[in-house]
């Protein structure tokens, strides 16, 4: 069993524990769980976020690669994007609030209230890879897109933590940071390419995250889109969120989830408080049985 299964399983025995001793007659008859219990369920483990473009479930499925990832480890089927365009989703993604954006164009946001700041307070190391940013996080042109670098908002720069996707393979297998955000380029990422094209680019990249250390030993992917390509009020804004962890047996969840349910689990197992909507979301722990 992998490290990260069992660290969901802790997290819900713990829960248990707790709600049994809420119920106790006295205080000398409390049980209460080990503080190293405690503090295996909060440790953080190795979590990498990919972040696609504008693709719907049934879209997104029809890459042979994604295809064979969702089956052969675990894909929520009522998974949701939480606005459009790409910008707020991306903001909600990190932030746990789309801060009442409803366009790509620049915003500068305060700099204390969104997950990288959190997890450098925290002393959590995090690194976000943004494929083809040649230049600052602010000027680097297309096919890099500042919209698809949320960490560029917040404070109005971006921290040294952000750095281009070329420095991914040297980290991987050095010193890989807690939390790996990657954006591919807009084609990369299926924005201005074809579903096959994107597919073709995930096969390069996730297999050099599962041959890592960090993965194998206590890791988990996420890959997911940030919205639906149906702009109308019709749209669903569902989109595919696929889960990959070591010896996490096939299966699918139709539990109702969105970006800040993501927000929430990613927090959750870094051991950091949940921003914004995320504080009401219902993680997606279901998705985690070996």
């Amino acid at each position: 069993m992998s490290k990260w299964i069992l660290r969901f399983w802790v997290l819900g025995l713990v829960a248990l524990a707790l709600v049994g001793c809420a119920g106790e007659a006295t205080p000398s008859e409390q049980s209460t769980p080990s503080e190293q219990t405690l503090a295996t369920a909060a440790s953080p483990g190795h979590v990498f976020v990919i972040i696609m473009e504008n693709k719907t479930y049934d879209e997104a499925l029809k890459g042979d690669y994604l295809g064979s990832l969702a089956s052969q480890y675990a894909v929520a089927t009522d998974y949701h994007a939480v606005a459009h365009p790409s910008l707020p989703n991306y903001l909600a993604l990190t932030s746990g609030s789309t801060w009442g954006i409803t366009d790509d164009k620049y915003h500068e946001l305060p700099s204390d209230q969104d997950l990288g700041s959190e997890l450098t307070s925290a002393g959590v190391s995090w690194r976000a890879y943004m494929e083809d940013m040649s230049k600052g996080c602010l000027d680097s042109t297309n096919p890099y897109a500042l919209k698809h670098n949320p960490f560029a908002y917040y404070g109005g720069q971006c921290p040294s933590n952000v750095v281009p996707l070329s420095q991914l393979d040297a980290d991987l297998s050095a010193d890989t940071s807690n939390f790996v955000w990657i954006t591919p380029n807009v084609c990369h990422d299926g924005h201005d390419c074809s579903v096959s094209t994107s597919d073709r680019w995930l096969a390069e990249v996730v297999p050099k995250i599962t041959e890592s250390a960090a993965w194998k030993d206590d890791g988990v992917l996420f890959i997911t889109w940030d919205e639906d390509d149906d702009k109308t009020s019709a749209s669903s804004n569902r989109v595919a969120l696929v889960v990959v962890a070591p010896n996490l047996r096939s299966h699918q969840t139709d539990a109702p989830y969105d970006h800040y349910s993501l927000l929430a689990t990613i927090e959750d197992s870094l051991g950091v408080e949940r921003l914004g909507e995320a504080a009401d979301a219902q993680p997606i722990d279901d998705l985690f049985q070996p």
